[in-house]
């Protein structure tokens, strides 16, 4: 490896001295990998340092575990998504090749929390800043349900985050709130017997280019990758640092990705640079997200009440309710749409998943809603002919000649696919409610009748 700054060899050797400490629990290291600049930037450093104490160490003490913990909310940028997916590959294998004490963990929401589940599947208003649940669901507690796991485990653990004070001031706020004069470490404010390390905290947002376009990746990655993805989502009006390695070196941005469905930001200046450079079939995604926002507090598209009942109209009539059927089956339709056309350029493309899809059938039967399933507007889509019978044909011919009322027959169908939907879902809680609420409901379209 090349020279490096004094300021970045001292980072490594108190990575090393931290790794090197005594303690009771041989407490594991955590490192949040989100596969931007600055985690990027942290591993790479600890990697070093392990890499360094293997070589001046006659008996190579690497025995504190590390994992890195890398969240997927499942619907993260796409161009950013691939790009981690592959990362993530070069991470392991490597570790495994170089022996290093590294193990890559990938997290996920549960599945009635993903972001479509929620917004399509219960109709959920897309969040915003006074209804962010999006936080909560798809980032803090898959990663903390981890965390947890490991704490159980080891007794302790200690989370090596990449902010850096440079950062904004939100950041350099939250920093100094937790940290503690003369300590490395700070606790934790969620987790129980859990400890944060902010090894790069000081470091300069030019530093952390250098490192980026400096030194090799020690995994093996071309980081040109990660640079080309900042360079081309940094938007028009953001400034972009100068930071070079040779005098021919082009300036980059400092982008923030997320989520592409991200509705609390007014705007997603990442992706529409993307588009701008020339990712254009990102475009029907970035037009979707926009039309998330524009049509989130539209009263046609929302209930008079929220989930749990309680009224939700005001003054003037507006409804503030959950989203209307109507308008899911709507989302659900043009997800799909764009799904399917997106394919045609980029075939690893999922915005949605197979399970996520179930999950949304699962709670609209449990809405009440049996006209139209999620089975008939994929086979619309994707003019496909997959079956769509909660029995089988024998089963459908007997009921039908039992049932002297049509109505029975078509009772019997639904309560028949709240149970599917139960097996499904491998969870039998609530299915007597379910199936008692249906029952109710039928029993008062009977009297109206």
């Amino acid at each position: 490896m090349k020279q490096l700054p004094v300021r970045i060899s001292n980072i490594i050797d108190e990575l090393i001295d931290q790794y090197l400490e005594d303690d009771r629990f041989n407490r594991p290291w955590i490192i949040g990998f989100s596969g931007g600049k600055d985690s990027t930037v942290m591993l790479t450093l600890v990697w070093h340092a392990l890499i360094r104490i293997r070589e001046t160490s006659p008996t190579p003490n690497l025995l504190r575990h590390i994992y890195v913990v890398c969240n997927d909310t499942m619907v993260e940028n796409p161009v950013i998504e691939e790009y981690v997916s592959n990362v993530l590959q070069y991470i392991g294998k490597a570790a495994t090749e170089q022996k290093l004490p590294i193990k890559v963990i990938t997290t996920t929401p549960q599945i009635e929390d993903t972001f479509w589940s929620c917004v399509i599947g219960k109709g959920y208003p897309v969040p915003n800043n006074s209804f962010r649940y999006c936080t909560e669901k798809m980032k803090i507690k898959p990663t903390s349900t981890f965390i947890t796991n490991k704490v159980a485990e080891n007794g302790e653990a200690i989370i090596l985050i990449g902010t850096r004070i440079s950062e904004s001031q939100q950041r350099a706020k939250s920093i100094k709130k937790h940290d503690i004069k003369g300590h490395r470490l700070s606790k934790h404010p969620l987790n129980p017997n859990t400890f944060t390390y902010a090894p790069i905290k000081e470091m300069m947002l030019e530093e952390v280019w250098w490192i980026i376009n400096a030194i090799p990746s020690p995994w093996g990655f071309d980081n040109q990758i990660l640079f080309k993805i900042y360079l081309d989502a940094s938007a028009d009006d953001y400034e972009c640092p100068t930071v070079v390695t040779t005098d021919s070196h082009p300036s980059c941005g400092q982008s923030r990705f997320g989520c592409w469905t991200c509705t609390v930001v007014k705007e997603d200046k990442s992706m529409n640079a993307l588009v701008k450079n020339g990712v254009n079939w990102m475009k029907p995604l970035l037009d979707f997200r926009n039309r998330l926002v524009a049509d989130r507090n539209v009263s046609e598209y929302r209930n008079e009440t929220r989930r749990n009942g309680q009224l939700a109209v005001d003054e003037t009539g507006h409804k503030m309710g959950n989203y209307t059927i109507n308008y899911r089956v709507q989302l659900l339709r043009e997800l799909l749409t764009i799904q399917k056309d997106t394919q045609q350029f980029r075939s690893s493309i999922n915005l949605i998943t197979s399970q996520e899809l179930i999950a949304i059938q699962v709670m609209w039967y449990r809405d009440g809603n049996f006209s139209t399933t999620v089975n008939d507007i994929y086979n619309d889509v994707y003019g496909y002919d997959l079956p769509n019978d909660n029995i089988g044909l024998q089963e459908r011919l007997l009921l039908e000649q039992s049932c002297n009322n049509p109505s029975h027959y078509l009772l019997i169908q639904e309560l028949l696919a709240l149970q599917k939907s139960k097996i499904l879902l491998m969870k039998k809680y609530g299915l007597q409610t379910d199936l008692d609420a249906r029952l109710d409901r039928y029993i008062k379209e009977v009297e109206i009748c």
